[in-house]
């Protein structure tokens, strides 16, 4: 008696998911002002075509990382739903987030128009008195919605840029167009579409029972306990606690667990690809039973635990695949983030192959792109660093102001004999050292450029 009577007073999960709610509110909304170095937590800038990630900028060549971040994000919900269930949905996702604020807080807690316990009874539209407070409803989640809209644009458009853009808006249209867009289309889904965006729109819905073995935890009816409501083509036979077929089935058919669902299901009926594992149905029996000093008969627990009584496992094989591949995943882009080259340098050659000068001396023009993807300026030079005969001729170490482009004529130039061949040019791969003057040794990358040595005819003897 005495664990039942801690099972009741424990925290409803519903207070807990608020405490998460804004959490997840806090974090999205602060990140994209925090900076290091000048650089920022994330950023997927299409302006500047640089990903910042954890306070390091990476430019378009460096894109490499985005297939490592896609698959650590969907491996990472994967092993979240085959632990927890849709543990994302309930507790983390934005959908679930806004209407929670929409429903539970405008609503309910502000206005009165609904009873958080009852989620499915719609007010009375018809009444002036809620059709006036629906409209003020409209106008403060308009209001939150455009600044939902302004956060997610920060992770695309920095607050920095942004805040300056809004500044002159006949220039930035297409960017104030877009955030409308985005808030519209929230003012829609939240106070239209509602949970049918999870039922009928959202994918993640449809793969989750693929996901979900017996010792995933999640809203669980006990029918060991309560009886079975639902037959075994889940057509409802039990509407009054008397008609339960044994006495010793404890569900009161109070539809506690019904009335509360956002989603509009019947838990009793058993896993259901609607439920978004909110757990306000576990809340609603928690309190309808510990009235009666018993346990809830609908927990979040695994099928194992409640069905057949056996302990759950979190670690099984596969949680520990998961585990495997997200840890490996991890140190792969750990390991080529920390490859990040502080400048970008693309060699390209011109259209003469070479020249041939007096005395012999065979010229290749090259056109070197520097791009200085560092956070301050630099000074650049140029070496050669695998072919003593070759030199660089035309070619001035300059600075370069962090962020910067510059393109330099390059000429590699020698009056060696390198090849005795009558038959044909001969390419010879120059590997090109350029770094900075003033970090030599951080700043600094590797590139080949193809010298072209002419036929042993056309020179001079």
């Amino acid at each position: 008696m005495e664990g039942t009577t801690t099972a009741v007073k424990q925290t409803p999960y519903r207070i807990k998911r608020y405490y998460a709610y804004a959490l997840a509110t806090i974090i999205s909304l602060a990140l994209p002002f925090i900076r290091i170095d000048g650089n920022h937590i994330f950023l997927l800038s299409f302006d500047k075509k640089q990903l910042h990630l954890m306070g390091v900028a990476f430019d378009m060549q460096e894109l490499y990382l985005m297939p490592f971040l896609l698959m650590l994000l969907f491996l990472g919900i994967f092993a979240v739903t085959a632990i927890g269930g849709r543990a994302w949905c309930g507790w983390a996702c934005p959908q679930t987030i806004f209407r929670v604020i929409y429903r539970d807080f405008i609503e309910s807690k502000l206005l009165g128009l609904r009873r958080i316990k009852n989620k499915q009874k719609e007010p009375d539209w018809k009444k002036a008195e809620n059709a006036s407070k629906k409209v003020v409803a409209i106008l403060i989640w308009t209001a939150l919605s455009l600044i939902a809209a302004a956060d997610f644009m920060w992770y695309f458009v920095p607050p920095e840029d942004f805040f300056a853009y809004l500044q002159d808006p006949a220039e930035h249209w297409f960017l104030i167009g877009f955030v409308l867009a985005i808030a519209g289309f929230l003012v829609y889904d939240v106070v239209w579409m509602k949970e049918n965006f999870c039922v009928y729109v959202c994918p993640y819905s449809r793969v989750q029972s693929v996901l979900y073995d017996d010792n995933t935890y999640q809203a669980i009816y006990s029918t060991k306990r309560g009886g079975n409501i639902y037959n075994d083509s889940r057509e409802k036979i039990i509407f009054k606690q008397k008609d339960l077929p044994d006495a010793a089935n404890e569900c009161t058919t109070c539809e506690s667990c019904v009335t509360v669902c956002p989603t509009h299901i019947d838990i009793r009926k058993g896993l259901q690809l609607e439920c978004i594992n909110c757990l306000e149905c576990v809340d609603a029996c928690t309190q309808v039973m510990g009235k009666l000093g018993k346990e809830s008969l609908v927990q979040w627990s695994s099928t194992n635990k409640i069905e057949k009584d056996i302990p759950t496992k979190v670690v099984r094989k596969s949680t520990i695949m998961y585990s495997a591949a997200l840890i490996l995943i991890l140190a792969l882009l750990f390991v080529m983030g920390g490859e990040k080259e502080h400048m970008l340098l693309n060699v390209n050659k011109t259209t003469q192959l070479y020249k041939i000068k007096e005395g012999n001396v065979v010229s290749n023009n090259f056109l070197f792109l520097f791009q200085n993807t560092d956070s301050k300026p630099h000074k650049y030079n140029l070496e050669v660093v695998d072919h003593p005969d070759i030199k660089i001729e035309r070619f001035k170490p300059f600075t370069l102001a962090p962020k910067k482009l510059s393109k330099q004529v390059v000429i590699l130039t020698t009056d060696k004999l390198l090849v005795n061949d009558v038959t044909k040019d001969t390419p010879i791969t120059v590997t090109i050292r350029a770094y900075a003057e003033d970090e030599p040794q951080r700043v600094s990358v590797l590139r080949e450029a193809v010298f072209i040595y002419p036929r042993a005819d056309k020179l001079k003897k």
